[in-house]
């Protein structure tokens, strides 16, 4: 039997995350119980369970057919590899950061200096555009503790929310990377398993088109539906049924979630009332 094989990273919150996206689209699979490979049980899918850092390479060798990984590991370790797909997920940013007392005046201040950093490669190439010539150091974890130990004056490190640089006295200075997960393959990825990541691929974007959009149902005066329907474009346009009050609609439409309460308060200002809102579960276009 043909197969897909998936690497995904082995536990974290971007091994939740992933395999929470795999379960939306409808493949079980078991519960890991320490081991590194699994089998889902109605899709013909193959998990391999790695270090985030080891996927990019294991993809490329051909072991692992298509591997969720950040586009902050994959452009770090490897640069033969195709996204296939932007997951959304896992979003974080790469960033340069200096004492809060540091005298910053844009990234010419950086030369010269010692730089602490777990993605020596993504930093060389982004020193190098911008002309800077800086020693790199090479470090594994806690980057962050770097300045205060005397080891470096900036470092280059992975960004959330930002608390754990001002913990350490830090300020952000420079985001050089914007990353989020990502699938990826390589790009001679070929015959049955090709033709499954198309079938995994249509799951997802069923999933992800259902995630940023919310379904909608209002009621409305018949003389005001042109104004409405052209706040509800929907999938193609707005469902209109007829009440069994005269002159009054019911409209059904698709809102992207982005764009939900900005609608919903012109659909109030244009006579809308009674709006339920409802998740999607699956959307296919």
């Amino acid at each position: 039997m043909n197969t897909l094989k998936l690497a995904v990273q082995k536990s974290g919150r971007l091994s939740d995350s992933s395999l929470n996206l795999i379960k939306e689209c409808g493949i079980t699979f078991p519960t890991r119980i320490a081991k590194l490979k699994a089998q889902a049980f109605n899709f013909p899918v193959e998990f391999l369970y790695l270090r985030d850092d080891d996927i990019p390479g294991y993809v490329a060798d051909d072991v692992a057919d298509v591997g969720i990984v950040g586009k902050n590991v994959l452009f770090e370790k490897s640069d033969n590899l195709d996204i296939i797909k932007n997951l959304g997920f896992s979003k974080c940013r790469l960033s340069i950061a200096v004492p809060r007392d540091f005298n910053y005046q844009g990234v010419k201040s950086l030369q010269g200096l010692n730089i602490a950093t777990s993605y020596p490669r993504i930093l060389s190439e982004f020193l190098k555009k911008q002309g800077v010539t800086a020693e790199i150091h090479e470090i594994s974890g806690s980057v962050e503790i770097a300045p205060s130990i005397g080891l470096a004056e900036a470092v280059c490190d992975i960004v959330s929310t930002g608390s754990t640089l001002v913990s350490n006295g830090l300020s952000e200075v420079e985001v050089i990377l914007r990353s989020e997960a990502v699938l990826v393959a390589r790009p001679d990825l070929a015959g049955p398993q090709r033709e499954i990541l198309e079938q995994l691929l249509f799951r997802i974007n069923a999933v992800q088109a259902a995630n940023n959009s919310k379904y909608i149902l209002l009621n409305a005066p018949n003389e005001s539906l042109n104004k409405i329907i052209d706040l509800l474009p929907g999938m193609r346009s707005p469902t209109v049924l007829p009440l069994a009050q005269q002159g009054w609609s019911s409209l059904h439409s698709v809102v992207k979630e982005d764009d939900f309460w900005e609608v919903i308060e012109k659909l109030r200002a244009a006579g809308a009332e009674g709006i339920l809102v409802i998740p999607i579960e699956k959307m296919i276009l």
